[in-house]
């Protein structure tokens, strides 16, 4: 059951990116985003997608609020192109940890500069 999980959640991971790529045509979509991982409950009612956006607070927010406009679009579609018994209801969740990264890579440079 587990590795039916997971390859459910990589399907559904891989044609959510190719949704975001190219298949919403909102003028809100300006930064680069990106699929980092997707969590669907064992039924198959709920996945939760957790979305990257590279760019700054404005950008994120006009991006995740375009995405959670074409949530029904973006159900349909995966619904058209992964055969389940019932399509998850999506809800996507900004996902900071490249930024909390990056944010750590800096402190760590100031520290080792400062002791230089």
């Amino acid at each position: 059951m587990r590795n039916r999980m997971v390859r459910i959640n990589d399907e559904i991971m891989k044609e959510l990116s190719e949704i975001l790529r190219s298949g919403i045509k909102d003028p809100r979509m300006t930064a680069m985003a990106s699929v980092v991982r997707v969590e669907t409950t064992q039924d198959l009612k709920f996945a939760k997608a957790y979305i990257s956006i590279m760019g700054d607070d404005e950008a994120k927010e006009k991006t995740m609020a375009a995405i959670e406009n074409a949530k029904g679009h973006i159900r349909s579609t995966v619904a058209k192109a992964i055969d389940l018994r019932q399509t998850p209801e999506f809800t996507f969740v900004l996902d900071e940890s490249l930024d909390h990264g990056d944010r750590i890579n800096q402190i760590l440079d100031d520290v080792n500069k400062e002791q230089e």
